[in-house]
């Protein structure tokens, strides 16, 4: 069977009439972002925020008759709405809304460049290694990382139901990404609605097994799509990560306040980079100041979770899919990960279910 192509979609597309009977769903310019990789179409339909009950009807006939194009695996098929709908009087339930999943933890940044998703992928295997069932799932669609730090490649396979994917599985954790679904270097040029929307599927429609816990890997910021995945996410808390400079600590009160503002607990602040032991003369160098997280969690009165200094070891292990607390877990970073996994598993679950890991003074 040969491989489904864009313009095999399009010609699809072109036989669907518009909604008000202008021309088809392509002339009209309804249908946007076409994607297709490896048998997987991802597209979007422009909605009117007043007509999107409507729209939702047709985006589901829509994606059925893709889904049937030969070749196709399986068909995304979102609604893009240039003014987003107004809110539900009441904010989504808290809790088990994903089903086996029993705590949701958000791990974020208030700006990029902080090393919030290596933070994030080692923070999920020290829950691993104090006994707990994990999963991990990869938000930022624009930059998604899990791949990499996971060091996994492949594509997911459709579940037993059909309607469904299985995660990708490395080092126990069950893990999914935008990035095990489009080709690294494909440009994600997708509207707040239409991440929000693949975001939400990557969630709900993933067969993911028993879960202590799910850590997410938010987008860096404080956007239309962080706000609206921490207000439609049962999150049980949100782990700040930053380094101690000022720049980065200004940022990082913006991600406290975005969380606050939504009334997802802020479970603390962890402070990367904290500070450089060299490996030859072993002084202590401060390269980003020090202290400063730690002094920001005081004055905003949210826990301060922990200091991990910067080291080359730990860059070159996250390149190579090879995170330092699964391929070395006795080491310095396990033992620091896993004492940070601790207090959040202890703040979201009351303190049962995992065994306290030793703490650990570095030496300078």
């Amino acid at each position: 069977m040969a491989a489904v192509t864009k313009e095999d979609v399009l010609q699809v597309l072109k036989r669907i009439a518009a909604p008000d009977g202008r021309g088809n769903l392509v002339s009209s310019g309804i249908a946007t972002d076409v994607v297709v990789n490896a048998g997987r179409v991802m597209f979007s339909l422009q909605a009117e925020p007043s007509h999107l009950k409507t729209m939702e009807q047709l985006r589901a006939v829509v994606e059925k008759q893709v889904a049937a194009i030969p070749g196709v695996e399986r068909a995304l098929v979102s609604l893009t709405a240039e003014r987003a709908p107004q809110p539900a009087a009441k904010p989504p339930p808290r809790g088990n809304a994903v089903p086996g999943v029993r705590h949701i933890v958000a791990v974020a940044s208030g700006k990029g460049g902080v090393g919030k998703s290596t933070t994030a992928v080692n923070l999920a295997l020290a829950f691993k290694a104090n006994g707990l069932r994990v999963a991990v799932l990869d938000a930022d669609v624009y930059g998604p990382s899990m791949p990499t730090l996971f060091g996994i490649s492949g594509k997911p396979r459709a579940g037993t139901d059909g309607k469904t994917l299985e995660p990708m599985r490395r080092f126990g954790v069950e893990v999914m990404s935008i990035g095990f679904l489009v080709p690294e270097e494909t440009a994600m040029i997708w509207r707040g609605p239409m991440v929000m929307s693949a975001i939400n599927q990557l969630l709900r429609e993933v067969s993911w097994g028993e879960t202590d816990i799910m850590i997410v890997d938010m987008p860096p910021g404080t956007g239309d799509a962080q706000l609206t995945l921490a207000q439609q996410t049962p999150l049980s808390g949100a782990v700040i990560v930053s380094t101690p400079q000022d720049l980065a600590l200004i940022d990082a009160r913006r991600g406290i306040s975005m969380f606050q503002k939504v009334n997802v607990p802020v479970l603390g602040i962890v402070e990367n980079m904290s500070y450089f032991t060299c490996t030859k003369c072993g002084e202590r160098h401060d390269i980003f100041a020090h202290g400063g997280a730690r002094a920001e969690s005081a004055r905003l009165g949210v826990p301060f979770l922990g200091e991990i200094p910067l080291d080359i070891k730990l860059r070159q292990h996250s390149d190579e899919g090879e995170p330092l607390v699964a391929t070395e877990p006795e080491g310095t970073y396990a033992i620091l990960y896993r004492e940070i996994a601790a207090q959040v598993w202890a703040a979201v679950s009351g303190g049962a279910g995992t065994r306290p890991s030793p703490k650990i003074v570095v030496e300078t």
